[in-house]
């Protein structure tokens, strides 16, 4: 079988106020091409359609034109799945008529654990969820016991019983795909040291199963394909992959300079054959870390493409005094175009100054879930314990998916 994998959309999704949705619709037109150029079977997205919960109104409309042009007008069938950043409940909107027109999107566990079946593979869409939602579908659903539903207290003793239940499933005379959305690193991983590294756009909370999802859980499937991480290259291994975000959503990103795109997967129940196919950016993301002198001089600025990218400024070595009473935004603008999406400034040095700055700085890349633990250990004199760990990275994660 095989597929085109993509994942993490996020339409409706801005840089720093600037709307992101002609980049995507403009990544979108090549996705089509090259699936349609490849014959493929099938577009996979491995989540977070949108990028919040209640999704702008343009963003709906666009994703409902774009799944118009795929499934009407091309007849390509897509295989979908809610991502932490999507509302779960109202994706669900149709889901019993849209797979009538090729279009299965998967939001919950009872969904999941029912292959989608063809002449050559079954695939199971299995989206985001929690230890609490795999322990209420056990409790309630199936009717398992406290003692039973409590060993589920972690994501990755959840997974292994999902897993479980969809391998009594396997048609040996099909190749198996599972669509899903975690943070998977490798094991032996050092629990996803290098996953940390490529996780760009997302957060880096344990949330997702960082420290707890290994790709060894997923043995037994031909492929995996998986959203959460925005790159390509936090692929555990060749079978268990991301295809990252077809397009840049921020700075970190930018200055990683790794290329978005799309797998082309063709999977049997011998061999899985991946093609990563780059897309083309429409406007550019320039970072640029430099002296206000220097970004104002002819000799630098007329290298970039002014008033055709997007910029972000971090001002190097910039005095308060020297710079007081010039619009430095304004300035810039005049030279590189109105769309300055970020502007920082690093302090002259100052060794009081800076000690300020940097505590400051190591404060804000403090994760919430790190505060919470050190304050809890601070007023009791105990650390938390993994299942309140859980707890508090599930509250925390809540509030992100609500404020978007």
């Amino acid at each position: 079988m095989k597929l085109l994998h993509t994942a993490d959309w996020h339409l409706g999704r801005t840089l720093n106020g600037f709307s992101l949705l002609e980049e995507q619709r403009f990544a979108f037109n090549q996705i089509l091409e090259i699936a349609k150029t490849h014959a493929v079977d099938g577009i996979v997205i491995a989540g977070d359609l949108y990028d919040r919960s209640v999704a702008p109104v343009d963003a709906v409309t666009e994703f409902n034109d774009m799944l118009k042009q795929i499934v009407i007008h091309v007849g390509i069938p897509v295989y979908a799945i809610s991502g932490n950043h999507d509302g779960a409940k109202r994706l669900s909107f149709g889901h019993d008529f849209f797979k009538n027109s090729n279009f299965h999107l998967h939001t919950t566990i009872k969904d999941a654990l029912t292959p989608i079946e063809t002449d050559d593979a079954q695939l199971f869409l299995l989206p985001f969820l929690d230890p609490m939602d795999v322990r209420v579908y056990y409790g309630q659903v199936v009717g398992e016991d406290a003692e039973t539903i409590a060993s589920y207290g972690q994501i990755g003793d959840g997974i292994k019983r999902l897993i479980a239940d969809m391998k009594a499933q396997f048609n040996p005379n099909k190749c198996q795909i599972l669509v899903t959305h975690f943070a998977v690193s490798k094991k032996g991983d050092d629990e996803g040291a290098k996953l940390k590294e490529n996780m760009h756009s997302e957060t880096l909370s344990t949330v997702g199963g960082l420290a707890q999802i290994t790709s060894d859980l997923f043995d037994g499937f031909d492929y995996v394909a998986l959203g959460h991480i925005h790159t390509h290259k936090a692929s555990p291994t060749k079978r268990v992959a991301y295809s990252g975000s077809p397009v840049i959503f921020n700075t970190r990103e930018a200055k990683m300079k790794q290329s978005k795109g799309v797998y082309i997967v063709d999977v049997s129940c011998d061999d899985v054959q991946k093609t990563f196919v780059p897309l083309e950016i429409q406007k550019e993301l320039v970072v640029i870390e430099e002296s206000f002198k220097t970004v104002t001089t002819p000799e630098f600025y007329e290298q970039q493409p002014c008033k055709k990218a997007w910029f972000s400024f971090q001002l190097t070595d910039y005095n308060r005094k020297e710079m007081a009473g010039i619009n430095v935004r304004a300035r810039l603008e005049q030279i590189y175009g109105e769309d300055i999406v970020e502007l920082t400034f690093k302090e002259h040095s100052n060794t009081n100054n800076n000690s300020a700055i940097g505590a400051k700085r190591q404060i804000l890349k403090t994760l919430p879930e790190g505060v919470v633990a050190d304050f809890y250990e601070s007023t009791t004199q105990t650390k938390l314990t993994n299942y309140q760990r859980d707890i508090v990275s599930n509250i925390i994660q809540n509030i992100r998916k609500e404020v978007g």
